[in-house]
This record gives structure tokens, sequence and C-alpha cells, in this order.
């Protein structure tokens, strides 16, 4: 029994781990899709060349670049493997037919053997007149019948079996040509990935000789996150308090009511019926209320598929620990999204405007979302103010552009507590 179940279980998760696997199909889709992102941020270094040549922005180009053609030579080696596991499938049935081949010829051959051996007239009148009863003269009949039927049928099968390994020998030819093929492709992008990491050892080294320079721009953006940082803050901490004030005053709004009633069930006695404490529900965030309840929970059940902020853009920087060219690390609070100057700048969820604020030169954008906050930093031409009930897709402003003259939106998602990572609630790109 344990044996049974055991061989039970491997069956299914070897079914399960083959159905996982994809397709050629898909896999050369995949291919199309990263091929499509290398060049989309080649354009973009081509197309800001002069602004974003020795910074950041270039490094982190060629980063994308190295990193996408990676992934790509790896679609590649797994297109490969299914390729291996075809032929290697292929070669299976052409053994498996040439086995079946050797036993058909040989039975073939002992029929052959046997029928010439009892070829003559003669001998076949002697079989059947040699029987001891009519009735076993006509199985005789049958019987040589059957036996030349069974002689065709064996000729038969040897040829249908020839045509079929025929068939997968072509086949394997066809898979054969496709890996040449396949292998071609992949020594050609193995040549480009090398010339990429080339280039990107090149920009490391210059952007290492400026780091000086790049430590103290970024001193600059960590001072600007840092006030994003605060507004977002503030945000949160007004939003909690009105509240709290809010809730305060409906609560002393239901007391006054409850003691009218009181006063008027004490001057009829007849009408006197026992007031009941009401039980105090454990709230899970002051924030939430009876008109965002229900906007909360839908952006938490559209976790993973919210829409970006910005139609068309590439990642500067991830949320977290960012490393730096120079060696220097930067904690980013959001993800920094790179775009042309002046793309509309999209509400990723329906909600209100918890605060429009002046930082430097740029505007910024707070949503609130029940709980949660969303923020759209490095702003220009804001269309919303504070209080507005906005819609998902709503337009909240234009990208700016960041300090080295590239369009940049800086994007953050909060909690009452704290920041989270963006692009585990965005949809992947």
């Amino acid at each position: 029994m344990v044996r049974i179940l055991f061989t039970a279980a491997t069956f299914f998760l070897f079914s399960a781990f083959a159905a996982a696997q994809p397709t050629r199909e898909e896999l050369e889709k995949q291919r199309q899709q990263l091929k499509a992102e290398i060049e989309q941020t080649e354009h973009m270094l081509n197309e800001n060349k002069t602004k974003t040549k020795g910074t950041y922005i270039e490094w982190k180009g060629i980063t994308n670049k190295v990193n996408l053609q990676e992934k790509v030579i790896d679609n590649i080696n797994r297109d490969i493997d299914l390729l291996d596991n075809n032929i290697y499938g292929i070669q299976k049935d052409i053994r498996r037919y040439d086995r079946l081949l050797d036993t058909l010829k040989q039975e073939y051959a002992k029929s052959m053997v046997y029928a010439y051996k009892n070829r003559s007239n003669y001998d076949f009148l002697s079989f059947i007149f040699s029987s001891a009863s009519f009735n076993d003269a006509i199985k005789r009949v049958a019987y040589l019948k059957s036996y030349r039927n069974y002689r065709e049928m064996q000729g038969e099968n040897i040829l249908r079996t020839q045509d079929l390994r025929k068939q997968r020998v072509e086949a394997l030819g066809g898979v054969k040509e496709k890996k040449s093929v396949v292998l071609e492709d992949k020594s050609k992008e193995m040549d480009k990935l090398e010339k990429q990491k080339q280039e990107k050892d090149r920009i490391l080294a210059d952007l290492k000789k400026q780091g000086k320079q790049l430590n103290a721009q970024y001193a600059v953006k960590k001072k600007q996150l840092s006030k994003v940082s605060n507004a977002i803050t503030a945000a949160i901490n007004k939003a909690r308090a009105d509240a709290i004030a809010k809730a305060a005053a409906e609560e002393k709004a239901r007391l006054a009511n409850a003691a009218k009633t009181n006063t008027a069930t004490t001057t009829n006695p007849r009408t006197v019926t026992p007031t009941t404490k009401r039980p105090v529900k454990e709230q899970a965030s002051v924030l939430l209320n009876q008109d965002n309840v229900s906007l909360n929970e839908k952006l938490e059940n559209n976790r993973g598929s919210l829409p970006w902020p910005v139609q068309k853009g590439y990642i500067l920087m991830h949320f977290g620990i960012n490393d730096l060219p120079s060696g220097a690390k930067v904690d980013n609070p959001g993800v920094n999204v790179g775009t042309d100057i002046g793309t509309p700048v999209k509400a990723v969820f329906s909600g209100t405007v918890s605060s429009v604020v002046n930082i430097d030169e740029m505007q910024v954008v707070i949503l609130q979302h029940g709980r949660y906050f969303t923020t759209y930093s490095n702003l220009s031409g804001v269309t919303v103010s504070k209080g507005q009930t906005v819609s998902s897709g709503q337009v909240l402003g234009k990208a700016m552009s960041n300090d080295d003259g590239i369009g940049e939106v800086d994007f953050i998602m909060s909690n009452e507590k704290s920041n989270i990572d963006p692009e585990r609630w965005l949809r992947p790109r």
C-alpha cells in the first residue's frame, strides 16, 4: 500500500511539474517581450544620451539591459531544454520502432520459412484430406485462410511500422534543425551580453571616479525624500485626528440622543424600557468608517493588479535599500519611475485627496484610500485639490524632470504605520 501511494504521489507531482512547464510558444512570447523591454531601455538611453551620460541613469539603464539580456538567455536555455526533451522522446520512439520491426521481421521470416516448406499443393491437400471428419476439414481450410491472412497482416504491420519510424526520423531532423537555430540565436545573445557587461563595467568605473559628486547629488535627493515622508506623516496624522474627532462628535451626539430618550421615558413610567449599554466594537483602524471601509476592502482585493501611475516608464529605483555605483546606499520609501517629461500621472485607485503640497520646485499629491495612502511626488501642473474625490485612472498632474533632466515620478504607498512596497501592489510590467 505504501509503495502504491508513493507511486501515485510521484505521478501527480510529475504531472503538476509538467503542467507548470511553459510551451515553446509561451517561451517565444516571453522572449519577444523581454527584447521589447531591452529596445525600450536602449531607446531611452539613446534619446537622453547627452543628459544621462556619466550619471546614475546611464548606469541604471545599462544594468537593466544586462538583467533583461540574462533573462533572454535563460529563456533560450529553457527552450533548448524543451527541444532536448523532445529529441530524447523522438529517439526513444525510434528505438521502440526498431525493436518492434526486429520482432515483426523475425516472426514474418518464420512464417515465410514455414510457408516455403509447405508450398506444394499436395501438402495442403494432404493436410485437408487427413481430417477425421468433414467438420474437421472445414476447420482446417479456415485455419489455412486465417494463416494466409496473418502473413499478409504481418507484412502490412511491417510497412506501417516502417512508415511511422520514417515520420519520427523526419520529425527528429526538424527538431534538431530548430535546436540549431536556437543555439545560433543563443550565441548572438551571449555576444550582446558580453558587450553590455563591458559597457556596464566602463560606466561603473567612470562613476566611481566622481563618487563625491554623485553622493552630494543623492544627499539632496535624500533631503527631498525626507520632506516628502514628513508630508505623508503629517497627512496621515491629520487624517487620524479628523477621524478621531468625527468619531467623538458622533458618540457625543449618540449620548445626547440617548439622554433625551431616557428623560422622555421617565416622565411616562408606563413606557419605561430598560436601557442596555451599547457594546464597544473593536475597530481595525481609526481611519476606517462606514464611508470608506468598502473602498479599503476593494483596494486590498486588487493587490498585485493596480495600474502604474504612468502608462510608459522604467524603474530607476526600487523600494527599500538601493546600492549606488559610488558604494553608497539609498533607502527609498517608494519606487522611482523614469518617464517622459510632461507624461500624465494618474491615480492608481479611487480615493480622496488628503493633501497637495509644494516641496522645493515640485508638487506632491497624497490620496487616501481607507487606511492606505498613495503619494505621487515630483509633479507639476497638479489638477486636483484637497478634499476632492478622485477615481482610478484620473489625471493628477504631469511628470517633472529630475536633477539629471529626465522625467521622473516618485510613487510611495503607505498604511497608517509605515511605507509598503508599491511593486507588490502594482501589476507586473
